[in-house]
């Protein structure tokens, strides 16, 4: 999301609307988006600096640490915030900022009943038959003979 300078009024902006998810490079780690990003932010410029406060939400999918089912979540930045120092172009990028606090927003261990929408089953792992019935570790020890 590109901010032209010359159109934010000395009272500030509001800007309100969807954008292309801005997390992309993370689909080769299983997390997909699944909508565009919605933004509302109010801007400003003071001094040598612009500044953006608002809310962002993304939606993403997910597999579940329990179960491996993917499910979708909606990562939620109830406090977007920035205050960053003007260098000359006329526009500013807010795309990094915006990235950098989705993902610091995305759950470490995502869990589809998180939200209580699911019930998770969590996946079992199967052992094998000849697992069962392997010796103790410690018939090794149970061979030496030690003096007395």
């Amino acid at each position: 999301m590109k901010i032209h300078l010359k159109q934010i009024p000395p009272e500030g902006l509001h800007l309100e609307g969807d954008e292309d998810c801005p997390i992309r490079e993370l689909e080769t780690e299983e997390i997909r988006c699944t909508g565009p990003l919605h933004y509302s932010i109010d801007l400003g410029v003071t001094g040598e600096a612009l500044w953006a406060s608002g809310s962002l939400s993304q939606p993403v999918e997910l597999p579940c640490v329990a179960c491996l089912e993917k499910f979708v979540h909606e990562i939620q930045v109830p406090a977007f915030a920035i205050h960053t120092e003007l260098r000359g172009p006329e526009t500013v990028d807010l795309t990094p900022f915006m990235r950098e606090d989705l993902l610091l927003n995305l759950p470490a261990h995502p869990r589809c009943d998180r939200d209580a929408g699911r019930v998770c089953t969590p996946k079992q792992i199967e052992t094998s038959e000849q697992d069962t019935k392997r010796k103790s570790d410690w018939s090794a020890l149970d061979k030496l003979k030690l003096k007395r």
